[in-house]
């Protein structure tokens, strides 16, 4: 099959010969076709590597690069952005422009509590006459994300709050505190991020005692 010629020159009065009008105009536009099936009858024995067509039913603009069709559309492998469970973030689209959002909420406590599913990346004070825990479940219980974060704070109240798990012995608790595994918040005021290292795996930093 003789190759599309390119571009050339015309000039006026010339008169087109049937080679420059297959070769340098129809095999060089972009063809419009119903379908690939429609495109594949319509070209069939006439296939030149360099031919254009737009498909209808797929809004597709291919190539044909000597063996095959190529799409030019580039989409790219991106179809959504989400914001799973857990993630901490708000927004996401299927298209157009993406607004993510960081999600955080503030939610005071006066009692022992028990981080649960939804909890992530948010923030939690304590305010009691005695000491309450913080207490991270084990992840038969709520499996967060590695990763996860849980932030606190001792707000007023006599009881100094500490950080630990609901069960010790299968949950690990890392800290700086005098007592690694159940840290305390050192003064009122004084915050803590708890977060997730591995299967039940957690480190405790910030303002401990």
């Amino acid at each position: 099959m003789t190759a599309n010629a390119g571009y050339h020159a015309f000039s006026t009065g010339d008169v087109l010969t049937a080679a420059q009008v297959q070769y340098n105009l129809q095999n060089q536009t972009i063809m419009y076709f119903a379908s690939s099936a429609a495109r594949t009858t319509a070209l069939s024995g006439v296939l030149v590597e360099g031919m254009f067509s737009y498909l209808a039913d797929t809004d597709s603009t291919e190539y044909y690069n000597g063996s095959a069709w190529t799409s030019i559309s580039n989409p790219g492998d991106i179809t959504a952005v989400n914001t799973n469970a857990g993630s901490g973030l708000s927004g996401g689209a299927t298209s157009g422009a993406v607004t993510l959002s960081l999600s955080s909420s503030y939610t005071a406590k006066t009692a022992a509590y028990t981080f649960v599913a939804g909890d992530e990346y948010n923030l939690f004070s304590m305010n009691n006459a005695s000491t309450a825990q913080f207490n991270i479940p084990t992840d038969a219980t709520y499996n967060f994300t590695i990763g996860t974060e849980f932030n606190v704070f001792w707000i007023t109240g006599a009881g100094q709050p500490t950080i630990g798990a609901v069960t010790p012995g299968t949950t690990t608790v890392i800290s700086t505190g005098a007592t690694s595994a159940t840290p305390k918040l050192r003064v009122a005021n004084s915050g803590a991020t708890i977060k997730k290292l591995a299967a039940n795996s957690w480190i405790v930093f910030g303002d401990l005692a």
